[in-house]
Parts: C-alpha cells; structure tokens; sequence
C-alpha cells in the first residue's frame, strides 16, 4: 500500500518497488551517462547550425543536432546500415544503459523483460529522403534498404536484437513529446507487478526536415537559442537523440549490490484533447496530481520540477500555470532541460528523467540556460545559467504533448524515498 491509500479506505495489490540502475544517453551535449551529467552540470549548449537536411530557403536553422556519435561503438551485433538514424540512438543508448547497469547479459536472456521506446517521428528522416527522391525523379525509384527502416517498430525491436533478448514485450509508443514518460510509466507498470523482471525504458528521435519545417510554419522555431520562461523567448530548438534508463525491481538490484540511481515512486497521465497544439493549464495541473497520487507523494515534498519548458509562449505560461494550481504560490525551483539539449522530441523525458536521476544521485540541478529576464508570468525560480548544489529527495518530470497527452515522472532518492518495505 502507498501513502496515497492509507485512511481511504483502498487497497492495491503488494507491488514490487521499482529503482534506476542503469542510464544510457545519446545527446547533443554528450554520449553516455558521465558525459551527459557532466554537461549537465556545466550548463553545455548543444545549439549548431543544422547539416543532417538541407536548410536552404529557412531564415534561420539552428537545432541540436549530434554531431560525434558512431553507432558501430555500441551496435555489435546488428549491421548498422539496417537500422534508421532514431533506431541507431536508441539502440546504442540501451547498450550503454545495460552496462552502466552492470547486469548479466547471459542471465538477462533467461529472464521476462520488457523493451518499451516511446517517439514521435520514429524514422522519418528515412521518409524525408524517400519522399525527396521520389519527387525528384519519379516513382519506383526509393531505396529499398531505407524502406525497410522505416517502421516505428524498430527503434524497440531493434534492441531486443542487439542484446539478443528473446523473452520480452517490445514496443513502441508514439505519443509524442511525452512518449519518453509514457514508456517509463509502462516499464514501472510492468516491473513493479512482476509481470517483468527488468525494463529497458525510454524514448528516441532524430532530426528530420517534416518536423523542423512544421514548427517553423507555426512560427515556433527559436533563430539561435532556446530561452525557456525568459520573457524575450522566441521558440524551441528541433534536437535530437535518445535516452535509455534500466528499471529493476528494488530486491534485486540489492541482491546484486546494484548502484541505484534514484527510485520510480510513481506517474501520471493524461489526455486532454483540448487542442492540437494549444496545452490547456486545468489539465495540466491534474496531470501532476494524477503523478503525485500514484507516487504518495504531497506537493511540499517535491523538491524539484524538471519542466517540459520549450519555451514557447503558450508552452510556458501554461506549464507555470498548471504548477502554481498545484504547488501554489511557492513551488520547487522548476528548471528545463530544452535550454541546453533543444527538444528532443520523443526522448526529450526520458532524457529528462535521466538528468533528474543524476541530479538526486549527485545532489545538484541544472540550470536552465540563455537566461536573461524572467517573464513575470512565468514567475519561477529557473535556476538560471548556472548549476547549483541541493540535496534533492524527490524530482518531478514533466512532459507534453500535441493533442492534450501528457506525462509525469516521480523519482526519488533511495535511501530517503516512501519505504513501505524492502
């Protein structure tokens, strides 16, 4: 039973708890856990000048685009010319997340697992370039090999493969920006039930043309900076890459005297269906309720916010909105990490929740970076350009979505997290 449930009179069934114990990242500020949270911690930028599409005719095209990844450093065992550019993330993140993890391979593959990925735009670089070339000289003239990389389904199944995983579920869920959280949350589900004895968890995406020329027609991609909750914010930056966490039940990564990153007390989500692109505050805030009730957790104890914060205007405004119906008039210091990793798309919570569980393993928060003026209607501590040390024990990650769905993660310490029982 959690602490939501004592005095209402409900009870659930015993649930396993449910801890991080490997990290895997493939980012526009660093590949890997230690380098990511190092640049976390310095506050990196990852903004470039776009070169993955050609961006004649756009008045300005920055992004957060990966520039130093070679999937042939992590990808063994399947051929890399086979997979798109989102499966090679998020296969190559979860080959770092099973090493960071320290697990058995050989005694993973014995055992039921789970294998869940959430995205937004799966492969469709590969699809820009076989609708380019079929533009540019007629039909029957695609690349079959890019055909074949082009469903969603591979940026799962394709880890499954590389770890040679044969007694998993494996899936891929594209609900957007808050698929990264949708994933986490069905990863706990399924660990903390003991219908899955280990969760390769996360999300992925790569930068690909549709997405970018769609944000600019809205009039949302940013000229050169993300600027979240900054009153001279101008939009996001497209980015790109994937975030891969380990979940393991809590005995046994005790067991094997697993190092734990944080613990998953619990999450929420919703949809609204209030708008194709418009976020609506009300639902919003029950979003984070949703969250905090499943975790057990009471507002006052939620130390940090790890914001979806685009920083776009209706984003922003409607985000900060939600967290003061709920946190009220003096919430957590309430950072974004799309200040410095541009918006990750699909994998933009699940590198969230990762850069939560290094900020409560390391005992510090991000800043939110390019940060001038705060906006009086976005009235938070940002925690601006610089990192600064706290003794986190309980982080909320937030994620939004297009058409109303939405996502929230609780992480939290160990050895100060909601102890039922071992």
């Amino acid at each position: 039973m959690t602490a939501a449930d004592r005095g209402t009179g409900r009870t659930r069934p015993e649930r396993h708890r449910v801890v991080l114990t490997g990290l895997g990242v493939v980012s526009s500020i660093g590949l890997g856990a230690k380098e990511f949270l190092q640049g976390l911690r310095e506050g990196r930028s990852g903004a470039r000048p776009i070169s993955v599409f050609d961006t004649e005719g756009f008045a300005h095209a920055n992004g957060s685009e990966i520039t130093d990844f070679d999937p042939r450093e992590w990808i063994t065992t399947l051929d890399v010319e086979q997979l798109g550019r989102a499966a090679q993330f998020s296969t190559a993140a979860a080959r770092m997340a099973l090493e960071d993890s320290g697990l058995d391979l050989a005694r993973l593959r014995t055992r039921r697992g789970l294998v869940s990925i959430g995205t937004t735009d799966g492969e469709s670089y590969d699809l820009d370039h076989l609708v380019e070339a079929e533009l540019a000289q007629g039909t029957g003239t695609f690349d079959p090999t890019a055909a074949r990389r082009v469903p969603a389904a591979r940026l799962s199944v394709a880890i499954a493969q590389e770890l040679g995983l044969t007694d998993v579920e494996a899936l891929t869920i594209p609900t957007a920006c808050s698929a990264g959280n949708y994933a986490i949350g069905y990863g706990f589900d399924a660990v903390s039930s003991g219908e899955a004895e280990f969760a390769f968890c996360g999300g992925a995406d790569a930068m690909c043309r549709k997405t970018f020329t769609g944000f600019y027609r809205l009039g949302t991609i940013a000229p050169d900076r993300c600027q979240p909750f900054d009153i001279d914010r101008k939009g996001i930056l497209t980015g790109e890459g994937a975030g891969v966490l380990v979940l393991e039940r809590l005995d046994s990564a005790l067991e094997r005297g697993a190092t734990i990153y944080a613990e998953v007390l619990g999450y929420g989500l919703n949809c609204d269906a209030h708008h194709q692109v418009a976020p609506d505050r009300d639902s919003v805030a029950e979003l984070m309720r949703l969250a905090l009730d499943n975790a057990g957790v009471e507002p006052h104890e939620v130390d940090l916010i790890s914001a979806h914060g685009t920083g776009t205007k209706a984003n922003d405004i409607t985000e900060v909105g939600a967290i003061r119906q709920v946190f009220g008039d003096d919430p957590p210091r309430t950072v974004s990490m799309k200040s410095m990793l541009g918006h990750s798309m699909g994998a933009a919570s699940a590198l969230g929740a990762i850069g939560c569980a290094l900020a409560i393993q390391n005992r510090f928060i991000p800043p939110t970076i390019n940060h001038v003026t705060t906006d009086p209607e976005c009235d938070v501590d940002c925690v601006p350009n610089q990192a600064v040390e706290a003794d986190l024990r309980i982080v909320q990650n937030n994620g939004l979505a297009f058409g109303g769905n939405n996502a929230a993660v609780l992480l939290g310490r160990y050895d100060d997290a909601i102890k039922e029982a071992s």
